[in-house]
């Protein structure tokens, strides 16, 4: 049996983490994953995914995730529930991630495009279409 989900979405919120009385991290984020058709109206929509991750992936998500990243999760589903506070059971489905990819940088995300390291030159295909100048030092060989 199989039980495999991969998606790429933007997080809709900052990352939620805690800690169980055992000390292990766990943080939970909802993921906007973009259907791959418009409705009538020509307007795309989103299924909006809940995310679960655990241990040192738990840390480094709520460390290096904002609202608005992209990223890449892979993982499987799990379905759980509980009894809530009226004596109802509850279902809660959502992905248990063992794979998160962050596919965009912070600085992209405060407006800052690129990051290659160069002030003022942060498009590496301006020049596309035109001649490229290689020297004798740029040759590995």
């Amino acid at each position: 049996m199989i039980n495999r989900w991969i998606g790429i979405g933007r997080l809709t919120k900052d990352p939620d983490m805690r800690y169980l009385p055992n000390g292990t991290a766990v943080t939970s984020f909802t993921l906007a994953v973009d259907r791959p058709f418009t409705n009538s109206s020509g307007e795309k929509e989103a299924d909006f995914i809940n995310i679960v991750t655990w241990r040192q992936l738990a840390e480094n998500c709520a460390n290096y995730l904002r609202k608005g990243r992209l990223c890449a999760v892979e993982g499987r589903i799990q379905v759980r529930h509980y009894d809530n506070n009226e004596g109802r059971r509850v279902y809660v489905t959502e992905v248990v991630a063992d794979n998160v990819r962050f596919l965009n940088s912070g600085r992209e995300d405060s407006g800052q495009r690129g990051g290659y390291g160069n002030a003022g030159n942060t498009d590496p295909f301006r020049d596309d279409g035109k001649p490229i100048e290689i020297g004798p030092d740029d040759i590995p060989f």
